[in-house]
């Protein structure tokens, strides 16, 4: 397993630009309704992947089964994962956001368990169940600083949808690693996940209430070069030399700098619970790091 300098490096720029998104969605929901703007991004991204793929004369896939792996990721990383990662912002903060959303990675250990024969020990279990438990904390103490029960369960609810799409998704992009180019299959899944979500826009919202104001074209532009096309190219490169359950723990830094952002940006508030869940959480997932030590 290849872990050197660099690779640490890479993980830790991914993280971030994942944390940052969370911000920049909130940025541009002021002007766009949410799912219009999550098809933006994803047929944006995808369209810009395909074109460096096409320049730089990378091969489509030609069988089936590529295809179909190719739509099923659309479906969970870019079609749930947008679509819940959106929804959430219009009622979840995004300091709570991305400390809920670090249960994919917990979520994508025992997947990789059940569908990569990658091995779970005693340690790497209790490890993951202290992730879990480091998570409730920092949600319950949300619940409590915000009072609005409701709201927050709604978010919770679209989270655990993106969630969900995203630990699947991470399971087959691990599958397809050495079969397929980066910029080809995420390109494609971009694509193909983004032709879903302008189904659903265009059957519940009204494109022409985008404001194409200097803050929404910098929140997209943001979120497809740096939170998409960036992301993308990185995460599925460090697959290609990492296993997916070692990269994937480095999404324990995603909490640290999505509170940070929080308190920074957000008047957030950083309380004694929320510092013992990301305690506990970061314990957690550093178990399941070393698990096989």
């Amino acid at each position: 397993m290849q872990t050197d300098k660099s690779i640490v490096l890479l993980l830790i720029v991914v993280m971030f630009f994942w944390a940052l998104c969370y911000p920049l969605i909130l940025l541009g929901l002021e002007y766009s309704p949410h799912i219009s703007f999550a098809a933006m991004r994803a047929t944006a991204a995808g369209a810009i992947m395909l074109l460096i793929a096409t320049f730089t004369g990378k091969k489509h896939p030609t069988d089936l089964k590529m295809w179909f792996y190719l739509f099923l990721i659309g479906v969970g990383a870019t079609a749930l994962g947008f679509y819940g990662m959106f929804h959430a912002s219009e009622f979840v903060k995004p300091g709570l956001a991305t400390v809920v959303t670090n249960l994919q990675p917990l979520l994508t250990a025992v997947f990789a368990s059940m569908f990569l024969h990658e091995k779970i020990t005693s340690k790497g279990k209790f490890g993951l169940l202290l992730g879990f438990v480091g998570v409730l904390i920092i949600v319950y103490s949300s619940w409590l600083n915000n009072g609005s029960s409701n709201a927050g369960l709604s978010g919770l609810s679209y989270l655990s949808l993106s969630v969900l799409g995203l630990a699947v998704s991470n399971i087959l992009i691990k599958k397809i690693i050495g079969k397929i180019d980066v910029f080809i299959a995420m390109g494609w899944q971009l694509f193909l996940g983004g032709l879903i979500l302008w189904i659903v826009a265009l059957s519940t919202e009204n494109i022409s209430d985008v404001v194409w104001s200097e803050d929404f074209v910098l929140s997209l532009i943001g979120l497809v070069l740096l939170g998409t096309v960036l992301v993308y190219w990185l995460w599925f490169s460090i697959l290609e030399k990492t296993p997916l359950n070692y990269a994937n723990s480095y999404a324990y830094l995603v909490p640290v700098f999505g509170i940070s952002m929080g308190v920074i940006f957000y008047q957030e508030t950083f309380t004694l619970q929320t510092f013992i869940g990301i305690t506990i959480i970061v314990l957690g997932i550093t178990i399941n790091i070393n698990q096989g030590e």
